[in-house]
């Protein structure tokens, strides 16, 4: 959805509010809560060196919340990423902010711990995971961003992967447990089974570790995998630089979710825009502290993915990389 189309859905005049007038008159302040346990808590905040974070707080600004102004900010981040998120949700819950906006599958977590505050997410598909009844009306307390509703982004990076690596016959699987009992994860499996590929899995738990990471890929390199999905998680994206060496030691090509695995030296990725996503998430934030209702604003569908190959990888792989995936790539690493 469109800016102008999103403004013109909420209506009323507190929209129309000139913002300079708003962050003046406003006396009492929001408070929002981030978890995001990809990332240091220290980075969710204004002046963030992530740069999905820093888009997040420039699109709040320009809409009138200032972070010490009129807007409090509370951080979850990678250290409180420990064994018990539910335990953390919930301490969360009871504080009462006005705002919870939380990054992947932790959503659902949040969802079943109230159906009061409002709770805006970047997840998976919202449908299948109960947070919402439909995109267009998501009714509850709901709203964000989906990555996956509707879409065969598994059965695009499989395709993709098996036209990097033709000979594949069984795909390895790098997952969080816990994001294994999703549904989610049944859209991979399902799409797996289409493309006739048997499965090697390998879960990792929270708070995992570097041992717990490498003993992982070598079961997959056990099980017999000659390639490797990695799924989305918040453990994926904060150890990118380990697991892409260790995959890539173990000799097992490797599609990951996030461009930031292939810059680390993944091979490739088929990923989504984390910038467009959390400029969105600033326009349902700032309509909620205005008044919406989240089960009243759309849920926006990401429709645009961008493939990333490093080739000096898969020279390291022993892999010749079709023209046609160099041709359609968006981002290639020499």
């Amino acid at each position: 959805m469109r800016r102008r189309d999103f403004i013109g859905h909420l209506g009323g005049a507190a929209v129309a509010w000139p913002l300079a007038a708003f962050a003046q008159q406003s006396t009492n302040k929001k408070r929002i809560v981030i978890f995001s346990p990809a990332e240091p808590s220290a980075h969710l905040h204004d002046h963030s060196e992530s740069k999905s974070a820093r888009a997040l707080f420039v699109a709040l600004r320009r809409l009138g919340w200032i972070e010490g102004q009129n807007l409090k900010v509370e951080s979850y981040g990678r250290e409180q990423n420990t064994s018990d998120p539910e335990a953390l949700a919930t301490e969360i819950v009871r504080s009462n902010p006005d705002v919870i906006f939380v990054v992947a599958l932790y959503a659902v977590i949040f969802k079943k711990l109230t159906s009061r505050i409002p709770i805006v997410g970047i997840t998976g598909d919202p449908v299948r995971q109960g947070l919402a009844e439909s995109l267009a009306h998501p009714g509850g307390n709901f709203t964000g961003v989906t990555v996956d509703a509707g879409s065969s982004i598994y059965g695009k990076r499989i395709a993709l992967l098996r036209e990097m690596v033709p000979t594949m016959s069984k795909l390895g699987c790098l997952a969080v447990r816990l994001q294994w009992n999703q549904p989610n994860a049944g859209a991979f499996r399902a799409a797996a089974e289409t493309a006739g590929l048997p499965l090697a899995v390998s879960l990792l738990e929270f708070g995992t570790s570097e041992a717990d990471i490498r003993a992982a890929v070598e079961s997959i390199s056990r099980d017999g995998a000659d390639a490797v999905m990695v799924l989305e998680s918040p453990q994926v994206f904060q150890n990118s630089t380990l697991i892409a060496k260790l995959l890539g030691d173990a000799t097992l090509p490797a599609i990951f979710p996030f461009t930031e695995s292939v810059e680390a030296g993944g091979l490739m990725a088929y990923s989504f825009d984390l910038i467009e996503l959390y400029k969105r998430v600033a326009n349902n934030i700032d309509a909620i502290l205005r008044g919406a209702r989240p089960g009243d604003i759309p849920i926006y569908q990401v429709t645009k993915f961008e493939l990333s190959i490093n080739l000096k990888t898969a020279k390291q792989l022993g892999l010749s990389v079709p023209p046609a995936l160099i041709a359609i790539a968006d981002k290639v690493i020499e």
